[in-house]
């Protein structure tokens, strides 16, 4: 039976985490590459809703490839450890704005790059641990990941 509470270790190792995996995960979604640094995030199990759009694990290449290029502006995130998990699974909630479209020119008014508001939220597992007695960082994967456009 587990207590719900969640060790101080794990809330830092939940801060460092959510940090990281925010500021990397939007630069590399962002990226003209995003097709093939995005999907590393996930694996073919993951569960990927796009603003009520469900796409399997193993579609989420093709699915990045056909959609305009993104400019995420990240305002604010929350992350939670997740009681009775260790290394500490994360729940990561994102807010911002992103803006869709050919041309991300700020001075562009046309309406495909209007940034709308957006809500993201990711349920991020450790890898599977290293050898006994390595003190590193656990390492992270996406397990869900749920977009949706909220303005």
């Amino acid at each position: 039976m587990t207590t719900g509470k969640v060790a101080r270790s794990d809330v830092d190792v939940a801060n460092r985490g959510a940090e990281n995996f925010v500021r990397i995960f939007y630069a590399a979604y962002d990226s003209a590459q995003r097709g093939e640094t995005v999907p590393k995030f996930y694996r073919p199990n993951t569960t990927f809703n796009w603003n009520g759009t469900h796409i399997k694990g193993d579609e989420i290449r093709d699915f990045l490839l056909k959609i305009p290029p993104t400019k995420h502006e990240v305002q604010s995130y929350d992350c939670h450890a997740v009681p009775g998990t260790q290394p500490p699974s994360l729940l990561i909630v994102v807010s911002g704005t992103v803006a869709h479209g050919t041309s991300m020119d700020a001075n562009s008014k046309t309406l495909e790059n209007i940034p709308r508001a957006f809500s993201q939220t990711f349920l991020l597992l450790p890898e599977v641990p290293g050898p006994i007695g390595q003190a590193a960082e656990p390492k992270y994967f996406v397990i869900t990941d749920s977009m949706r456009f909220v303005g």
